[in-house]
């Protein structure tokens, strides 16, 4: 079993595959926590490159998601 995160971009975003894959993008995880603290180191420089969503899913199925990266509202 592997974890991973799949993005939706904001609607002017555009990445390539290598910058999906610099950032981390595709990688998979053999643990769930594990996909979760990636995600916590990398969550603003996924929102910076226009990530405005990501969903975890276990092999292929969704685990939770889509998940916003945009601003908290308080």
């Amino acid at each position: 079993m592997s974890f991973r995160w799949e993005e939706e971009l904001e609607p002017e975003a555009e990445l390539s595959e290598d910058e999906r894959h610099g950032l981390g993008l595709g990688r998979e995880f053999d643990t769930r926590e594990d996909a979760e603290s990636w995600l916590g180191e990398s969550f603003d420089e996924l929102a910076d490159y226009g990530v405005s969503s990501v969903s975890l899913y276990e092999d292929d199925e969704l685990v939770y998601g889509p998940m916003g990266l945009g601003e908290q509202e308080e």
